[in-house]
């Protein structure tokens, strides 16, 4: 159902999304933009011609590994009762199901959505297939338009029956009847009701949230029974629902909200399956009620998970629930459990290098089988499939290809922080663990919302693998790779924890003899770098070189701020300044109020002039307050070295998620592994020799799974 991480999570300062690359177009160049020379010194012709040459060479290579692996499988298919649809993210084809191979036709463009719009989001078939609704975002922005398409018509573009704009979510409950809230200012408070008739459409407001620390949004069952209403909070959530069989109907509350309740629903055969944090340390466990009786004190426990390991996420099959799970290590597990009495619990092992599963679209059938992703940062996704009538994993034939990929390592290791905790750490290596002394090292983290890292597939994570860089992911506290309890450990006033965290991963590297201080960088985007930010502010010493994506900087100023959009919102995450124990905490560690002057890493941060949820005029006091701090320092301490930049490559637009556009996305790519290159000292050519000869020394070994 994947409601765990919901997509309010896009209402937050949080990750980035998955950009489509259907196509790999003619190389084009870029110059560095006038942002790109905003350095705390001014960059010598010479050195901006370096870098700019170091852009080149990288933008060659990110398209031929962009074109190595681009037909790698992706989750851009589904099926209707009649019918296998593919979306591309630019527009949507469909072929008519057992009539072996066919051409596919198209049903849908993005640019439909008029000027501007380029790029498919979110797309549902309504139950008997008769209609489309799909929406569809504005380039460089964050605005998005839903279009309803009718399917049995010959020239699609001129049945396109409706067009509503700022829709966030929506679901077919009929197919006359389409759910759908609306976002406003980042926020989605309301759910409306579209209803075709003879006499016309319908339209009519069917809940709408009071509580401005909620959001809401709008699901559907995997058996397509219900639609739900789902309002959520940072420490509580209320679900209501709609039975399909009765579409008209007004909606139906299974729980009230109470603080601290957090619970996520399914049905199967007239029962709500609940994933609620009603089990021990108030961790998810899956709960069981009557349709007909949904609250809570009807709620029966059937599973929680085994100590040591967490729920992630779950998909409700026919007769089967199938449980993404995650060990003490973030290693990920599959376990399924029969939806009825005497209930049957199996696991099922996944390879070693999984970091990442994603499960397939569901369309309006239910086959009572479970497609996924299996990926790493370094391994392309492989298709695996569960069958619930043969309790057994899958893949298919052609996704064997990538299982024997050149030589890599996936390490898991676990850091000591300041107050003994283990913080898990995952390592992607080629060389062996004790020959990556001399080997550059690029850190992840992000820590926040209880959101885990990004460790999906990523080419320009492969290319750095290939050049002998190691990777190294920290799932500090804050973030969710080790429960709900794990997130509370690292928010509000203790927010600070994952700072620690994240200096004890670095070091344990270090102490393991991973890499050294010269040769590390960090990269973060969004609400990460805060604790990147701090860490440079405390131990600047441990890090070279640090990239910083969207970045919030100003936690203090932007928290005290109500007009802003967010705000409210996330004082469950990061305090209420009001609070003066919460000010006094957010200001020991805010980035921007703890500058002092030091010898900081060089740092390129790339933010986008209209972004709404990170205040660029937090960036700019930032930037403003570093390059005073390193200026000062080096005015009165002899610096042997060149003086460290602080570039701020200030791009047009306010989609905080980054271009979809593929070459946009190129060229910021590239522009940070010419940074990464240069400010390491590392020489393009002489590190691609090493490489070469480590891989032939790789050629007698087995690949490790």
């Amino acid at each position: 159902m994947n409601r765990i991480t919901s997509s309010y999570l896009l209402l937050l300062r949080s990750v980035s999304r998955n950009i489509h690359r259907p196509n790999i177009h003619p190389f084009i160049s870029r110059l560095y933009t006038e942002g790109f020379s905003q350095t705390t010194a001014e960059l010598s012709k010479a050195q901006l011609q370096k870098l700019r040459v170091q852009e080149q060479r990288f933008k060659r290579r990110l398209l031929s590994i962009h074109r190595k692996f681009a037909n790698v499988p992706e989750n851009s298919e589904f099926q209707g009762h009649h019918h296998v649809y593919s979306e591309d993210g630019k527009g949507i084809y469909r072929s008519t199901l057992g009539h072996g191979e066919q051409e596919m036709v198209e049903v849908f463009r993005a640019d439909w959505g008029g000027d501007g719009y380029g790029s498919i989001q979110r797309v549902r078939l309504s139950p008997t297939e008769t209609m489309l609704a799909a929406t569809v975002k504005k380039d460089r922005h964050e605005e998005t338009r839903c279009m309803l398409v009718h399917l049995g018509g010959v020239n699609l573009h001129q049945n396109t029956m409706l067009v509503l704009d700022n829709v966030l979510s929506f679901e077919w409950a009929a197919d006359d009847v389409l759910f759908y809230s609306t976002q406003e200012t980042l926020r989605c408070l309301r759910v409306f009701r579209l209803h075709f008739s003879d006499s016309g459409v319908q339209t009519t407001l069917v809940y709408e949230e009071k509580d401005p620390e909620f959001f809401v949004e709008v699901s559907r069952s995997r058996d397509q029974r219900l639609v739900t209403i789902n309002c959520s909070s940072k420490i509580s959530s209320e679900v209501w629902f709609i039975d399909s069989k009765t579409p008209l109907s007004f909606p139906t509350l299974i729980q009230s909200r109470q603080p601290g309740l957090l619970y996520h629903v399914e049905h199967s055969d007239n029962h709500l399956f609940i994933l609620a944090n009603t089990g021990a340390h108030q961790e998810y466990q899956l709960l069981r009620a009557p349709l007909a009786s949904p609250s809570m004190p009807h709620w029966v426990p059937v599973f929680s998970a085994v100590p040591g390991t967490v729920i992630k996420d779950m998909e409700l099959l026919r007769d089967h629930c199938v449980f993404t799970v995650k060990d003490s290590q973030c290693r990920l597990q599959i376990q399924t459990l029969t939806t009825k009495e005497p209930y049957q619990l199996n696991t099922l092992q996944l390879p070693h290098w999984a970091c990442d599963l994603s499960p397939q679209r569901v369309g309006t059938v239910e086959r009572g089988s479970l497609g996924f992703l299996l990926s790493s940062p370094v391994h392309p996704p492989v298709h695996y499939l569960y069958s619930s009538r043969k309790q057994k994993l899958s893949i298919t034939e052609e996704d064997t290809r990538y299982i024997s990929l050149p030589e890599f390592n996936t390490t898991r290791l676990q850091a000591a922080s300041q107050d003994g905790t283990m913080v898990p750490l995952t390592l992607l290596h080629m060389p062996a663990l004790s020959e990556l002394h001399n080997a550059p090292l690029l850190l992840h983290v992000y820590g926040a919302y209880g959101v885990d890292l990004d460790m999906s597939f990523s080419p320009e994570k492969r290319l750095l693998l290939e050049d002998g860089w190691a990777l190294a992911y920290c799932h500090v506290r804050g973030g969710g790779e080790r429960g709900l309890a794990w997130h509370r450990a690292g928010s509000v006033l203790q927010k600070r924890r994952g700072v620690e965290d994240l200096a004890a991963c670095i070091q344990t590297l270090h102490h393991l003899g991973v890499s050294q201080p010269a040769l590390t960088a960090l990269t973060s985007r969004s609400a990460g770098a805060v604790l990147a930010g701090a860490l440079c502010n405390h131990n600047p010493q441990l890090l070279r070189a640090v990239i910083l994506q969207v970045p919030f900087l100003d936690v203090l100023g932007t928290m005290q701020d109500p007009s802003l959009p967010l705000t409210v919102e996330e004082r469950g995450e990061w305090g209420d300044p009001l609070i003066r124990e919460h000010r006094d905490n957010i200001a020991s560690y805010c980035p921007c109020y703890n500058i002092i002057p030091q010898l900081y890493p060089p740092i390129l941060i790339t933010a986008y002039s209209e972004d709404r949820r990170v205040p660029l005029s937090g960036v700019m006091k930032y930037v403003e307050r570093l390059k005073k701090a390193i200026q000062m320092f080096t005015a009165r301490v002899d610096v042997n070295a060149r003086v460290p930049v602080v570039i701020l490559d200030m791009q047009p637009g306010s989609d905080h998620f980054g271009p979809e556009d593929f070459h946009l996305s190129l060229n910021e790519s590239a522009q940070q592994l010419a940074f990464l290159y240069t400010e390491l000292g590392l020489d393009l050519q002489k590190t691609r020799r090493r490489q070469r000869k480590a891989k032939k020394n790789l050629t007698s070994m087995s690949h490790k799974p």
